[in-house]
This record gives C-alpha cells, sequence and structure tokens, in this order.
C-alpha cells in the first residue's frame, strides 16, 4: 500500500500545531510506561500500523514485556495489567469509540478511582492525541519505518 499524500507538507504548520500538544502531554508527568499502553491500544483499535510500529518499539526500548505488548488486544482477560493500566486502557477504549460509547459513567468514574482528576485530564488527553495522530497516518496511508 503507497502513502496516499504528506499531509504534513500539504498542510504546512499541521504538526507543528499537533506537536504543541503532543509536547504538553509529554510534560505532564504521564507515566512513560502508561503512555505507550494507551498509545499501542488506540492504535490497534484504529488500525494504525505506522504508530503500532513505532509504540511497539518505544515500549520495547522502555523495557515493556512481550508478553504485555501482545496482551493488549486482551488486557480485560490477561493478568499481567496493574488496576491503574486497566482503568486506563478502558478509558482508551471509550475515547477512542466515542461514537458508540460516548465515554460510559462507569468507565470515567472507575478511573477516578484510582487516578486524581488531574490525572484523569491528562490521560484524556493524551488519547486524544493518539487518536488524533492515528488518523492522520491512516487516512495519509503512513507507512511503516523499518
Amino acid at each position: 500500500m503507497e502513502a496516499r499524500m504528506d499531509i504534513y507538507k500539504l498542510a504546512p504548520g499541521s504538526m507543528q500545531a499537533l506537536m504543541g500538544l503532543q509536547n504538553f502531554v509529554n510534560s505532564t508527568g504521564l507515566d512513560k510506561t502508561l503512555s505507550e499502553l494507551i498509545k499501542i491500544r488506540a492504535s490497534q483499535i484504529n488500525g494504525c500500523a505506522f504508530c503500532l510500529n513505532m509504540h511497539t518499539k518505544d515500549a520495547r526500548k522502555m523495557g515493556e514485556t512481550e508478553q504485555r505488548i501482545y496482551g493488549l488486544n486482551a488486557w480485560h482477560e490477561a493478568p499481567y495489567y496493574t488496576d491503574k493500566e486497566r482503568a486506563a486502557l478502558a478509558l482508551t477504549e471509550a475515547v477512542t469509540l466515542v461514537s458508540t460509547s460516548h465515554v460510559p459513567d462507569d468507565v470515567y468514574n472507575n478511573a477516578l478511582k484510582v487516578f486524581s482528576p488531574e490525572e484523569v485530564a491528562h490521560i484524556t488527553l493524551a488519547i486524544v492525541m493518539i487518536n488524533a495522530w492515528n488518523r492522520v497516518a491512516v487516512t495519509s496511508r503512513t507507512q511503516p519505518v523499518g
């Protein structure tokens, strides 16, 4: 499959705008491992090969295990995720699938049981950000590297 377009070339300033929010998300202190799990799970749901390639490599470099990376598709049944990770993954799915789930109250409230309101805000923005990157990459058919 070939790339359709270089969206950042065709829309000058768009990368800088997206990076502004990404830099904010990166500055929030959100746990790096949790951040990568969020990115991988959203990218799985969205079918973004480019982002899956990038973020599984990043997770491995940070010491994430193959078992936990591969298990993300079945995290509901897998025993190797913490309560915080489970809450963040449930929120990731709800936000990513917002048109069908509208982020159910139980998912949001479960996140508030293990995270502060500020942390839930930061996690939500991290989810929004990876969904933006996914949508750009999928629409433009950005190809995985290596």
